[in-house]
């Protein structure tokens, strides 16, 4: 598989092809048919697709190798699978794939051996890794049989750190599931496709060492891994042990007595040392020129480059036909595409990227990648936002860039919302972005000061609408802030419209436009009054003021406090609304205001026998439910007082809960009809399907108002409901049978997410698993446990689902246990 663009590994990849960047002065496609002669496979096709020429040049018929070597040049982009449908007249007998972009020393023998032993039709090479996010992560049975794979899952999603690394052995009969000139996957349609015709996919673990060379990172990391003896490459036979160094080196290479060399060295044909040069484990290409009193570590240097005196560079790449002037320092990274001229005394600073023909001036400071920015990150979202510290990880230069990538997702004149807490943050992050929407020639309609729940309610009202953002301070920390992404329809985008978005960011390919199409903006100063209108004709205000609904609630000093106390007073319900007013210090510290905020409310309701206390997040999505005897409720508790008040209707519901959410009551509810899932992937054709969608941490959407979040109308529709039927909320809490829910984080590194999961498949071995988002094992009728890696945090989340307290109790300690051990 010789066709990929190498788009994440540029500029490596600015004139050569992926699998023909140098490892070891040799192509990497080169290691790899090395590896395969090595193992007696010696008829070789190559599938192309970019830049076929260069392949097709350097390896020819294969001969000068000893191999076979047959070339295939699909008409067009058929995906992994597709690509190989199109060399079947040439494979007619069992094959193997495997990429030509990687590094490994995998013992291939086995993996044939594994094949013939199981009669496999398909056989899966996988291999243990740290951080599988990249990856298809596979789970097997006991006898390597795969029952489960996700292709490139999020943390949530990942169920084990055995992946699939794309090596694959095959018998020629499957090539007839591929369909022919249509784009085709390995993982996403091919195995779905042969499981559900009962064709048996099997997993063959193999130890060793495997890297996809995706990106720049990886590669340097190939070569560290390669110099510290990690892999077993095949090298050129001329080694030399100098001084401290392990040296292979070409001809034409004079070393001379002046040189400081360390570890491992690879030298090219043609290298020339002045005095004083000091190596250690570096990688030097051929026609290299090094002068006077440079040092290089960990470094690789392409072909025909010129590195002048004095220059001191660490950990870093230089491409083809570079001029280095004197005196150039990089300490901390740099990667310099081909063709540059870097002129006398230059600093890089950070990790900086030169892209290719750049020529940089004498004395520059460089902090910044040449014409591409900075990367922070592998990935820019959370779930359909952004956060990051305020004013350093999410700077305003960073919100800048975010915009006009954002914005070249969108078509040039359309038109996005935007609103914003009272944060300054806020406001400033906001007005960056909103200049780079403009700039783009995206038209804004700014809705200032607004909670979320709003700019969602009203986005679907607006058809020429694309888009919505919405900038506050995250809730469950003031440093930081979030930018909030939604769509046309006012729901979170999908993650398909952030990557289109990450892939636009990290290749900067920003959209410029002429400046008579450079956006406009208008302002709406009425998206609240209709969005108060609107809850209160939804609402039976009737039975509300008949049955005097009584009610105390506390607003957490949001931009709620604007709009609450106005649909509560028009509704004719009698209440009570604390921290009604903006107080940017207090808004800093929401967990102290919550704990003191539930006795003083718990107060009041008992004082005043009020009907139910409300506590209203900032961000208005969140809900905490107060009973009338002055009780906090848990939230899967008040979830189960709204479930048993939706259920008293006489007309079927349909229900849509989160997947870790409670089941114990569901025998109970006969006229609701539940479903389960991830709520973030619901379309909104998916969404109108349902009365109510939910979850266990005081999240609700009722459809019949809006398709998001709305702690202020849960919190008026459950009202609503305990006066139609005539209830108090004690009641109901009595009613409801009681069993034990309870969830816990636990710390766990990211690099050990993949294994902490593949060992609790193994401890849960046997039981009833479901993979639907994390991993449930069923330990009795009722009573299950949940573990789910969270997607950007170094977490793994337990739910825990029992018959009572003790039995609960000991599950979750039992397993709190364990995955602390496993952790070590």
């Amino acid at each position: 598989m010789a066709g990929g663009f190498g788009t994440r590994i540029q500029p490596l990849t600015n004139s050569i092809p992926k699998p023909m960047l140098p490892i070891l002065n040799k192509p990497m496609m080169e290691h790899i048919l090395l590896r395969l002669k090595k193992y007696g496979i010696t008829d070789i096709v190559v599938l192309l697709y970019f830049k076929p020429d260069i392949i097709k040049n350097y390896f020819k018929d294969g001969s000068d190798w000893g191999l076979n070597i047959s070339y295939v040049l699909p008409d067009d982009d058929y995906g992994t699978a597709g690509a190989v449908k199109c060399a079947q007249d040439l494979l007619d007998e069992t094959f193997i794939v495997i990429s030509g972009d990687l590094v490994t020393d995998f013992d291939l023998g086995k993996i044939i051996e594994f094949h013939k032993n199981k009669h496999s039709k398909v056989t899966i090479t996988l291999t243990s890794v740290e951080n599988p996010l990249q990856f298809g992560v596979v789970i097997t049975d006991e006898n390597k049989k795969i029952v489960n794979f996700l292709e490139k899952p999020t943390w949530d999603e990942v169920l084990s750190d055995t992946i699939n690394t794309g090596i694959y052995v095959i018998e020629p009969e499957i090539l007839d599931y591929i369909p022919k000139n249509e784009n085709f996957d390995f993982s996403k349609d091919l195995f779905p496709k042969l499981l559900k015709n009962d064709i048996n996919l099997w997993g063959c673990e193999i130890n060793g060492y495997w890297r996809d060379v995706g990106n720049t990172k990886s590669y340097r990391d190939a070569h560290k891994d390669i110099l510290e003896g990690k892999v077993e490459l095949m090298q050129c036979e001329k080694c030399i042990n100098y001084q401290s160094a392990k040296i292979y080196k070409g001809d034409n290479v004079a070393l001379n007595d002046t040189l400081l060399l360390n570890g491992n060295l690879i030298i090219g044909n043609n290298v020339s040392f002045e005095n004083n040069v000091e190596l250690e484990n570096c990688v030097i290409g051929d026609n290299v020129f090094i002068d006077d009193d440079v040092t290089l570590k960990n470094c690789i240097i392409w072909n025909d480059s010129i590195i002048n005196r004095g220059c001191t560079i660490y950990n870093g790449v230089i491409c083809n036909n570079n001029r280095i002037g004197k005196g150039v320092v990089a300490k901390q990274g740099v990667i310099i595409a081909e063709n540059c001229e870097v002129e006398d005394f230059v600093s890089f600073e950070k990790d900086v990227t030169v892209w290719p023909d750049k020529v940089i001036e004498e004395g520059s400071l460089v902090s910044n990648n040449i014409v591409w920015g900075n990367r922070y990150k592998n990935s820019i979202f959370e779930e359909s936002k952004i956060k990051g510290k305020t004013n350093a990880e999410l700077s305003c230069e960073l919100s800048l860039k975010i915009a006009e990538a954002f914005a070249a997702t969108l078509p040039v004149g359309s038109h996005v919302f935007m609103s914003r807490d009272y944060k300054n943050s806020s406001r400033m992050l906001k007005r960056v972005f909103h200049g780079g929407l403009l700039s783009s020639g995206v038209n804004v309609i700014d809705l200032h000061i607004l909670p979320s729940v709003v700019i969602q309610y009203i986005l679907r009202f607006y058809k020429d609408v694309v888009a919505g953002l919405h900038f506050r301070q995250s809730p469950n920390n003031p440093l930081e802030s979030d930018i909030l992404f939604f769509t046309g329809d006012g729901i979170p985008i999908s993650p398909i419209a952030e990557k289109s978005c990450e892939r636009i960011f990290f290749r900067e390919s920003f959209r410029r436009i002429e400046p008579q199409n450079i956006g406009r903006t208008t302002e709406m100063f009425d998206s609240e009054d209709r969005y108060v209108e609107n809850f209160i004709k939804t609402i039976n205000a009737n039975i509300l003021k008949r049955k005097k609904a009584k009610i105390v609630a506390d607003v957490m000093f949001s931009s709620i406090s604007d709009i609450y106390p106005r649909i509560l007073n028009n509704l004719g319900i009698k209440s009570i609304v604390t921290s009604a007013y903006r107080d940017d210090r207090k808004l800093s510290n929401i967990p102290l205001h919550t704990k003191e905020s539930q006795k003083e409310l718990s107060t009041i309701i008992q004082s005043l026998n009020y009907d139910a206390g409300f506590m209203i997040f900032p961000s208005g999505r969140r809900l905490k439910v107060l009973c009338d005897d002055g009780v906090p409720l848990r939230d899967h508790i008040a979830l189960s007082a709204f479930l048993y008040l939706i259920n008293m209707y006489n007309e079927d519901k349909k229900v849509f809960l989160s997947f870790d959410s409670p089941d114990y009551y569901e025998d109970t509810f006969k006229n609701i009809e539940f479903s389960r899932g991830k709520i973030r992937n619901l379309t909104v054709d998916e969404i109108e399907n349902y009365y109510l969608i939910a979850n266990a941490n005081g999240n609700y959407t009722f459809t019949e108002f809006g398709y998001s979040m709305d702690a202020l109308y849960a919190s008026v529709k459950l009202l609503e409901m305990l006066k139609e039927h005539d209830l108090k909320l004690s009641d109901i809490i009595k009613k409801i049978h009681k069993f034990y829910y309870k969830t816990r984080r636990i710390n766990v590194p990211a690099a050990k997410k993949g294994k902490i999961m593949r060992l609790f498949v193994e401890d849960v071995q046997g039981r009833k698993l479901s993979h639907m988002d994390g991993i449930k094992a069923w330990l009795g009728e009722k009573e299950w446990i949940l573990v789910k890696p969270e997607s950007y945090d170094d977490f793994v989340v337990i739910s825990v689902q029992a018959k009572d307290d003790e039995r609960g109790e000991s599950i979750m300690e039992e397993y709190t246990e364990k995955i602390s051990r496993w952790v070590i």
